[in-house]
Formats: C-alpha cells, sequence, structure tokens
C-alpha cells in the first residue's frame, strides 16, 4: 500500500522493492497483490504485458470513516503521551540537580 500511495506503480517494480526490503518470493508478492486487489484496496489495468497497479482510495475512505467512531479513545492517549516527551525534553537526566552519580 505504502508503495502504492506514491502513485501507479507495475507488478515487477512492487516485486523488486517487495523482494528486496523482505525477501519473499515472487509468487508471495503476486498472492499479496491479489490480495489487494480482491479486498478491493487496489486496482489493476493492463499495458501491454505489464500489470499498472495504483490505490482505490473508496475502502480506505470506508476505514477511515469507521476508525473515527474510536478516535476519543487514543486521541487523549496521545495528547498525554506529547504532554510526557515535551517534559522530558525540558527536564533531562542531566539537568536534575538531585541526581547524584
Amino acid at each position: 500500500m505504502e508503495l502504492l500511495a506514491e502513485g501507479e506503480q507495475s507488478a515487477g517494480a512492487i516485486g523488486d522493492v517487495i523482494r528486496a526490503e523482505f525477501g519473499i518470493t515472487p509468487p508471495a508478492v503476486s498472492q499479496h497483490l491479489k490480495v489487494l486487489r480482491e479486498s478491493g484496496f487496489a486496482t489493476v489495468r493492463a499495458e501491454g504485458t505489464r500489470r499498472l497497479y495504483s490505490v482505490d482510495a473508496a475502502p480506505l475512505e470506508e476505514a477511515y470513516v469507521w476508525l473515527e467512531r474510536f478516535r476519543g479513545f487514543w486521541n487523549q492517549r496521545l495528547d498525554a503521551l506529547a504532554t510526557e516527551l515535551a517534559r522530558g525534553k525540558r527536564v533531562r537526566p542531566t539537568d536534575n540537580p538531585e541526581r547524584q552519580e
């Protein structure tokens, strides 16, 4: 999906990147592309002997709408995490006068 988010990609180009990064076989790459196609997350079109894949945004939009209901559960926690991270940047262990080494 990340590769397709960059724009239309040939099956060969996708396969090259995926094999290099994850070391999986060409048939396994084909299976992954098939799953994306059959689940509606990707579309494919033929151009001569090449197959060009692209993202189909409709299912992603549906997932976004569904996840929106749960955003409140994690927004508060992410805000708290951001606060703690900011606090940690202000008071580093080496800045703490009570710390003795």
